[in-house]
């Protein structure tokens, strides 16, 4: 064979070896994750260390429903976030895997990818991931009970699965160790942030779909409006303040103090459910909480941070009247007058009628379709075996 025979036959080779190389790490790659956006919804953030994948969201939807993944394999991430209740637990304070009772309520986890701050009252937790480490393994209170003494065995029941090893094999291609912590935490991460959906009477009434009802209508209006003002909290595209997508304009996080306590005329709120307060010490973070998004508020009673607001009527009651009465009881105070209250917060003059109509329109922000959405189900149930 001549000298340029030679070189050709090993050019042709190398060309050979790289289709082939490229062809079996496109195979391998996860597929690119195609978000179903509502209309009218920008493109989420995404960290870079985390990337979506289909197979990704698979892995954390099960691991989001899989009560091994707690320390004494009782309790789920699902088990404090029902998706029939917008991925809230229906309890005024949400309980742990030992029955501890938490000082706070479970929130909705629909749409939690647009939230610029997580949980109630931390200016800090901005990611899913780090948030996640929370619940997993926080000893006071205790959520899922992952403790440095069982944190091992809980993972060898997640390793020794077949479907996680098979699974996490290709949400994590070429990573030498495809089930950790790590790899848990951005699974259940992606599925969370998968986790997007507005389908109500009001955003079909935008799209031209339905008509709202006449209380529905007026309640829009009052909402909307300079009379009620619940837009000034409540007026992104989740209903909230605090939202974050690509493009976003970096703002601070809000936080409100709303008069729903007074201790003793002092502005204190009961500890340790004291707001920004109890990371800051600053006196004017008082009873400062995150105005949660109002999308599915139908579904996720008791109300605020500490459930102590049984309906959505009281809940209107309780903004109509510019903070909330307490006349006896260790908790006593005139929340209307907190020092802390934030100035948006006054009494308004509201009739039957017109509260009515606040709450009918609340109302038409549920999206029945999330709450049964198969995507988003619990995996064990329908099968009925498997992690529970």
């Amino acid at each position: 064979m001549s000298s340029a025979r030679r070189r050709l036959l090993v050019l042709a080779t190398i060309v050979l070896a790289a289709v082939v190389v490229q062809t079996m790490a496109s195979a391998s790659a996860p597929r690119e994750y195609k978000w179903e956006l509502p209309q009218g919804f920008p493109r989420p953030n995404v960290p870079k260390g985390n990337p979506m994948s289909d197979a990704k969201v698979a892995v954390g939807r099960r691991l989001f429903y899989d009560v091994r993944l707690s320390g004494n394999g009782t309790q789920s991430c699902g088990s404090c976030h029902r998706q029939e209740l917008a991925f809230t637990d229906g309890k005024a304070q949400a309980v742990g895997s030992t029955g501890q009772v938490h000082p706070r309520g479970a929130q909705s986890l629909i749409n939690v990818v647009y939230n610029s701050t997580l949980t109630w009252a931390n200016p800090a937790l901005v990611s899913l991931e780090r948030q996640m480490e929370v619940p997993l393994f926080s000893a006071d209170p205790v959520e899922m009970g992952v403790t440095d003494a069982n944190r091992d065995e809980v993972l060898r029941r997640i390793t020794k699965d077949r479907w996680y090893k098979a699974r996490f094999a290709k949400a994590f291609p070429g990573s030498k160790r495809p089930i950790s912590w790590t790899t848990i935490i951005r699974s259940i991460a992606a599925f969370q942030r998968s986790l997007v959906s507005a389908d109500s009477r009001y955003d079909r009434y935008l799209q031209g779909k339905v008509k709202l009802t006449p209380a529905e209508q007026r309640g829009m209006e009052l909402f909307m409006g300079e009379r009620a003002e619940c837009h000034h909290c409540h007026g992104s595209f989740i209903f909230n303040d605090q939202v974050t997508y690509k493009g976003s304009p970096k703002e601070r996080p809000l936080f409100h103090n709303t008069g729903l306590y007074n201790l003793g005329g002092t502005g204190a709120f009961p500890e340790p459910n004291r707001g920004v307060f109890e990371l800051s010490s600053d006196p004017k973070d008082m009873g400062a909480f995150k105005a949660p998004s109002l999308r599915n508020v139908a579904v996720t009673a008791p109300y605020m941070h500490d459930g102590s607001v049984p309906t959505l009527e009281a809940a209107v009651e309780h903004y109509a009247g510019g903070g909330r009465v307490i006349a006896d009881g260790p908790n006593a105070g005139d929340g209307r007058a907190n020092p802390y209250k934030d100035p948006l917060i006054s009494q308004i003059e509201l009739g039957p009628g017109d509260k009515a109509d606040l709450v009918a329109f609340l109302k038409a922000l549920t999206d029945r379709k999330v709450l049964t959405d198969k995507r988003f189900s619990d995996p064990f149930a329908t099968r009925g075996t498997g992690g529970r």
